[in-house]
């Protein structure tokens, strides 16, 4: 598996997660937090970051072919990812085991991925075409 296919299976599950969050709060984020995801600013949350997870996925499906940027990305990617799983170890003892166990999986290997990701995405030769801007047939007066 490329670099380029784990970004892109990641971003994949990230807007996954994300449209899932937004359309189904309570659902999918018991299986984080536990029944704390039934109140209603936990539903807000969940809503809010939801978006934000799509739309960072979207982004990182977005710029996977720019061998400047996506680097960078996928490392902001990865930070995201390890901000999750350092704030469920803080409060690991207030959420259901099998959510604390889910989500250090998921956030931990995705740290891990999307970093190794970040390295294979910056061997990237850029294609000509997406470096330099298209030649514009000379006008002839």
């Amino acid at each position: 598996m490329t670099g380029r296919d784990v970004a892109r299976v990641l971003n994949t599950g990230r807007i996954a997660l994300g449209a899932a969050l937004m359309l189904a709060p309570r659902r999918t984020a018991r299986g984080w937090i536990g029944a704390d995801a039934d109140a209603p600013g936990a539903t807000a949350l969940a809503r809010a970051l939801g978006v934000r997870d799509a739309v960072l996925g979207a982004m990182g499906l977005h710029t996977m072919d720019n061998p400047q940027v996506a680097p960078r990305w996928q490392r902001t990617l990865a930070l995201c990812d390890g901000v999750d799983l350092a704030a469920t170890l803080a409060v690991r003892r207030s959420l259901p085991p099998v959510g604390v166990a889910l989500t250090v999986a998921m956030a931990g290997v995705a740290t891990g991925a999307q970093l190794w990701a970040a390295g294979q995405l910056g061997k990237i030769e850029p294609a000509p075409e997406s470096v330099f801007p298209a030649k514009r047939p000379s006008q002839r007066v």
